[in-house]
């Protein structure tokens, strides 16, 4: 029965050759119109994701102007409870790596440093599990579209084995074309996918360590202070019976 829906829409379009984009695209039978269906929605979801990350991605947006400047002038008159509050009032990247750094203060500038570290390497990957949906959509559109020439082969050489080799050749090349449609939408879907991950993955790059450099500028008064005050390494007694 299923093998009837698709030999059915290909036997008619032997006769009716698609000319519009929707006839082409829509004349593999109920199969093939399933995987282009499928193929469609990852195209969907691609440019919804790109959308999206295009809106977020923005250093405005990860790096609000002046949070550095009012951390610092915050840092720099000893109002360390000042500059929690600057970074609460701008939630971002740029006050998540600012407001864990602190929250080391005591423990010395190492521990400041390392903070730093920890926070921009969770950002990052934070931001990144959004940005690899684009590389597992550039993955499975071409594997749509290979698993739709597969079947469309496999029920093209079917009407070839039925009618026992009487099938002309034209008969079988049109089977062959529906099926290649599916792997064309296939990599439609995935070749621009893949570009727009490798740029957004780059640009995450670039804005990490942007805002882990701006905060290490916005943390300079903490510096200076923890530096300043750190204790002198003590000087060893000479041993016993020197002069």
């Amino acid at each position: 029965m299923i093998q009837l829906l698709i030999i059915t829409p290909l036997a008619q379009a032997a006769n009716h050759p698609p000319e519009t984009f929707f006839e082409i695209v829509f004349s593999g039978g109920p199969v093939g119109i399933a995987i282009m269906v499928l193929i469609i929605l990852c195209s969907i979801a691609a440019l919804a994701l790109s959308v999206e990350q295009l809106l977020t991605l923005r250093a405005s947006v990860l790096m609000p102007e002046g949070l550095r400047e009012g951390v610092q002038q915050q840092l720099a008159a000893g109002n360390l409870k000042g500059a929690f509050q600057a970074c609460d009032a701008q939630p971002s990247f740029l006050a998540f790596l600012i407001r864990t750094s602190l929250s080391e203060a005591e423990s010395g500038w190492t521990a400041v440093e390392k903070a730093l570290e920890d926070a921009a390497a969770e950002q990052t990957a934070r931001l990144m599990r959004r940005v690899e949906y684009l590389a597992v959509i550039g993955n499975i559109a071409p594997m749509l579209g290979l698993l739709g020439t597969v079947v469309g082969l496999l029920f093209a050489f079917h009407e070839v084995a039925s009618t026992q080799g009487v099938a002309r050749a034209a008969d079988l090349a049109d089977g062959i074309y529906h099926a290649l449609v599916s792997t064309v939408g296939g990599l439609i879907v995935a070749i621009p996918a893949m570009a727009v991950y490798a740029a957004f993955r780059n640009r995450v790059d670039q804005l990490a360590a942007e805002a882990a450099y701006t905060a290490l500028h916005a943390l300079a008064p903490v510096k200076r202070i923890l530096v300043s005050t750190r204790p002198s390494p003590s000087t060893t007694p000479p041993p016993a019976g020197t002069r």
